[in-house]
């Protein structure tokens, strides 16, 4: 930690950081940490990215940047060190705007975020990024069937190749849609309201790490199956409606066929992931989302193309054992 510290000051020394006050914000699930430098009337953002690498942040803030949208100014960089010192954006988080009832509603922020995610849908990739294929969706499929259930439930790993051949069919239904740059973790908190600006420039994007071509819906879904808040009733349906809008070549079946697959699917993911954050990482903060993050399971699970997933999970995970915390 000492060793740690002395780099982060030698860092902001050289930025010209050195007297600025530090106040820590947040750190996420990677294990990032976030704190805001204040310099007189300045601001900046800090993240220190101890134990992941930042060129993909960096590479895909270029990118994000390039298209318009906005993203934090990298004002400095040092990937050695993984460290970032970044422009500051403020509070005001979809999050914070909504539970605070300061600023715009929901459909006012929602409708925006939508808007932006039908832009970048029609916006070019850039070679560089993953790709969310056959093999990317079953990585990240196993790590249900490895993480859930816990100590009081039968364990799954040796179901885990069963899980995935569950899966292929969605997972392959799910692909004939057309692909666009997902970021993976567009949802409110990670959303920041910037009023200054115009348009969907409006929407502050943060935490684009881990972007990756990707079925149009991906961002769409993690959108308005935010596992961290309930929405109003009618406005996912609202939301999908204008969406699906700049995209009529779409047949609304596959693209109502995809949205359920991602949905199940990343909820799923998201299920094992916060199992294995609070198992290994001692963050069990995480497990009071489960049941919320059950019931999208559950209503995307209704559709029929997700039957062979539906059945698995009736054997395996009935549903006295689904919202029980781990």
């Amino acid at each position: 930690m000492a060793e740690r510290a002395e780099c982060i000051d030698h860092f902001l020394a050289v930025e010209g950081w050195s007297g600025a006050t530090r106040m820590l914000l947040a750190d996420d699930a990677s294990g990032r940490r976030y704190l805001r430098l204040c310099r007189d009337s300045d601001s900046a953002i800090l993240m220190d990215s101890a134990h992941k690498e930042v060129t993909a942040f960096c590479f895909a803030a270029r990118q994000l940047k390039a298209l318009g949208l906005s993203v934090p100014e990298i004002y400095a960089e040092d990937a050695a060190l993984r460290l970032l010192l970044l422009e500051d954006f403020g509070d005001l988080t979809f999050t914070y705007c909504l539970d605070a009832g300061t600023g715009p509603d929901e459909g006012l922020l929602y409708g925006l975020a939508v808007d932006l995610l039908a832009a970048l849908g029609h916006a070019p990739v850039s070679d560089g990024f993953s790709v969310m294929d056959q093999d990317y969706l079953a990585r990240e499929i196993r790590l249900f069937a490895e993480w859930w259930p816990s100590e009081d439930c039968t364990d799954l790993t040796t179901e885990v190749e069963s899980w995935v051949a569950a899966w292929r069919e969605a997972h392959d239904l799910a692909l004939t849609v057309p692909s666009c740059l997902a970021l993976r973790d567009f949802h409110a908190s990670n959303l920041m309201w910037l009023e200054e600006r115009d348009g969907i420039a409006k929407v502050g994007l943060l935490d684009f790490q881990d972007a990756v071509i990707a079925p149009l819906p991906y961002d769409l879904v993690s959108l308005l199956k935010d596992v961290r808040r309930d929405l109003p009733e009618g406005l996912e349906a609202n939301m999908i409606a204008r969406f699906a809008k700049a995209y009529p070549a779409i047949e609304a079946e596959a693209f109502s066929a995809a949205y359920a697959i991602l949905g199940a699917h990343r909820n799923l993911r998201i299920a094992g992931v916060f199992v294995r954050l609070a198992q290994c990482d001692d963050k069990p903060g995480y497990l009071k989302y489960l049941p919320r993050v059950w019931r999208h399971i559950e209503a995307d699970l209704a559709h029929p193309v997700l039957a062979p997933v539906n059945e698995w999970l009736e054997r395996h995970v009935p549903p006295d054992r689904r919202r029980v915390a781990p």
